[in-house]
């Protein structure tokens, strides 16, 4: 199965209102601000969407409410994050009768699966639908590691078509391509890892910070995969303090809050994630204003 994904895919954030209930006009009109600033494809329900604190029929009023903004401009994916196989594969079909374009799959919730566990679940959920479908690998957060040997066990499976690489170790770029060639796209995950993941042949971007300098995120893009390294590499290290803030436990908080910042959104996020308080709230906020009072200049045309 062909796909032409690439480019920055930002882990949109699902915004809401002072009640905690969701706000589609206002996750709609943040796809938008990030539409206008070129990005290619978007995903949906990731970690930074807040899956697993929405119920079962939030997650298809946002992924509906995404197809309905981006009215076939870009490909709208949704991130599949159960607690079972069963589970996980039932929501994969709801998710492609809404309309979208393909999934991010994550290992099972919870329950940390051995590699012949972790690799059923992702052929079970591939065979449950006929989208392409991303693998996340996150270890860092999610505790389950799929090193690049196993992606050989999946490159079986014909609708397996892209990795999402967020282990933080930049080596698996390369360890991926000796692995599995091209079989795969190889999408870069970890936002203070973006510009060596390019450098090792990372097709995709699938970023966080994106939702608050979607210009400066897509200029960074187009300067590294036009080999303009050097502007690049000004850029990277201006953002780098903010790219820093996807690393961290409370990441959703942190993006969330620059958002606020940027006048992209608000800061609000479902219990038990509370906003950020006293002096980590400060040292981030320095952090993020800092940036505003530095940011470069952005040009109005994007590299080709």
């Amino acid at each position: 199965m062909m796909v032409t994904w690439h480019g920055v895919f930002p882990a949109i954030t699902t915004q809401f209102r002072h009640d905690q209930s969701l706000d589609l006009a206002a996750t709609s009109r943040h796809l938008n601000a990030m539409l206008e600033a070129g990005i290619h494809g978007v995903v949906a329900l990731g970690t930074v969407g807040e899956n697993t604190a929405l119920e079962y029929h939030e997650k298809l009023e946002v992924i509906r409410e995404l197809k309905q903004t981006a009215k076939g401009r870009i490909p709208v994916l949704t991130g599949v994050a159960e607690y079972t196989t069963a589970l996980a594969s039932r929501f994969a079909r709801d998710a492609e009768k809404a309309g979208v374009e393909g999934l991010m799959v994550l290992p099972a919730m919870v329950y940390k699966s051995d590699e012949r566990e972790t690799l059923t679940h992702f052929r079970t959920i591939a065979q449950s639908t006929g989208l392409p479908i991303m693998i996340y690998n996150n270890p860092v957060s999610y505790g389950v590691d799929l090193v690049p040997r196993a992606f050989v066990e999946l490159a079986g499976q014909p609708n397996i078509v892209a990795i999402k690489e967020s282990s933080e170790d930049v080596r698996r770029i390369t360890d991926l391509r000796n692995a599995v060639g091209n079989r795969f796209v190889l999408f870069g995950g970890v936002d203070d890892l973006i510009l060596e993941s390019v450098a090792l042949g990372a097709e995709g971007w699938i970023s966080g910070l994106v939702n608050a300098f979607p210009h400066e995120n897509r200029e960074l893009w187009d300067l590294a995969t036009s080999g303009q390294w050097q502007k690049a590499l000004e850029l990277y290290r201006w953002y780098t303090p903010l790219l820093h803030l996807d690393t961290k436990v409370k990441l959703v908080q942190y993006i969330k809050l620059a958002m606020q910042e940027t006048g992209l959104g608000t800061e609000l996020t479902r219990a038990p994630r509370l906003p950020i308080v006293g002096a980590e709230r400060e040292q981030v906020l320095g952090i993020i204003r800092h940036a505003i009072a530095t940011r470069p200049i952005i040009s109005t045309a994007a590299v080709q």
